[in-house]
């Protein structure tokens, strides 16, 4: 009886480990779909942006609320992300790359914290691979930018608490697979026209 039961079991237990791959396959996805919930700004002097560079997360927080949290890419070993406390110096929301390579690439929804570094709209992938500064998820940036001003703090470490909560809940998002839109587009003015709305070409 156990004997013939074996292969029964040996299905179920494959099954169970495909639904589980399954599962996992979904956390994982391309950032145009991401979506970040919100909660409102109840006083803009006490918004601050905290980034982790471990776990690759932003959070917009106030007090002890977390307003919003999102996957991010930061700067390679090479070049990385400078960790510190840093103040959001300007903000630009149609900004396009000036120096070369890729000159003219958007750098949509641009918050500078430190000459030539700033967070921005960028295809976000789930390990380091950016120059120095964060790249954000169309819908993150958008929305981060609406919440911050010149001024709001931007604290940069290894990692934070939130990581361990907000953090932890969040997709994997990774663009490494996802074609770039033609440059016709990227340097056009409609790439601007659907950051507005939270879009990124057709995706």
């Amino acid at each position: 009886m156990a004997f013939s039961s074996l292969p029964s079991r040996l299905a179920l237990v494959g099954l169970a480990l495909v639904l589980c791959a399954s599962c996992q396959s979904r956390k994982t996805r391309f950032s145009p779909s991401f979506d970040p919930p919100t909660q409102p700004v109840a006083d803009p002097a006490k918004v601050k942006v905290k980034l982790s560079t471990g776990a690759q997360r932003v959070y917009v927080v106030e007090g002890d609320r977390v307003l919003l949290a999102s996957p991010c890419s930061v700067g390679t070993a090479s070049t990385p992300t400078p960790h510190g406390n840093f103040r959001i110096q300007d903000k630009v929301a149609n900004r396009r790359r000036v120096s070369q390579p890729g000159a003219g690439y958007p750098m949509t929804f641009w918050m500078e914290f430190k000459p030539a570094y700033g967070m921005h709209w960028g295809w976000v992938k789930p390990y380091p691979c950016t120059h120095g500064c964060v790249r954000l998820p169309i819908q993150s940036a958008r929305k981060i930018f609406d919440m911050v001003r010149e001024g709001t703090p931007l604290i940069i470490a290894a990692s934070h608490p939130e990581d361990q909560t907000h953090g932890a809940k969040l997709p994997t998002l990774d663009d490494s697979a996802l074609a770039d839109p033609p440059d016709s587009y990227m340097k056009s003015p409609q790439v601007f026209e659907d950051a507005k709305r939270g879009k990124i070409y057709t995706y």
